[in-house]
């Protein structure tokens, strides 16, 4: 199995990130090759989901605050228009 730092497909960067300029539809050289890829893409979005949570988690509290602001608002709009209801009732009543 040849490993990826020697394959023509792997550049290394001055800073020691690899790219793969592989792609599994085109040029890949062993079939390990797709399994590696599969890997690498699988920890991509595994990143970008963890990424995704830390920003969900900086806006929860603004979240409550809104939801808490908003059903307020939706009480006082229920209680300015329960006059209208008790009016009603009354004149079925009578």
């Amino acid at each position: 199995m040849i490993q990826c730092k020697d394959c023509e497909f792997c550049e290394i960067g001055s800073d020691g990130r690899r790219t793969f300029k592989c792609d599994p539809f085109i040029n890949i050289k062993e079939a390990e090759c797709v399994a590696k890829w599969q890997l690498i893409r699988l920890d991509m979005l595994v990143a970008s989901y963890q990424g995704m949570l830390k920003m969900q988690e900086k806006l929860a509290p603004l979240q409550d605050k809104l939801f808490k602001y908003m059903q307020k608002e939706i009480e006082d709009m229920d209680e300015s228009d329960r006059w209208r209801i008790d009016d009603d009732d009354k004149e079925e009543n009578l």
